[in-house]
C-alpha cells in the first residue's frame, strides 16, 4: 500500500472516529462527558483538515495518486 492510500485509509478513519465522538456527545446524559465527547470532536476535525491538507500536497507531487 503507498503512503497516499494509507493517509487516505486514516483519513476515512478520522471521518469515522469524527462522526461517533459527535453522536456521543449528542445522545450522552452526563454533561461532563457530553463536554468532552464536543472537544475530542473538534480536536478530530482539526487533525481530519490537516490530513486532507496532506492528502492534497501528496496528489500535488504524485499525480499518479490522485483518485
Amino acid at each position: 500500500m503507498t503512503v497516499a492510500a494509507n493517509v487516505k485509509q486514516c483519513l476515512a478513519n478520522m471521518k469515522g472516529i469524527e462522526a461517533q465522538l459527535s453522536s456521543l456527545a449528542l445522545n450522552s446524559l452526563d454533561p461532563d462527558a457530553r463536554n468532552i465527547f464536543h472537544e475530542t470532536m473538534l480536536t478530530m476535525c482539526s487533525v481530519k483538515k490537516d490530513l486532507q491538507t496532506r492528502v492534497l500536497e501528496l496528489e500535488k507531487l504524485e499525480p499518479q495518486y490522485k483518485s
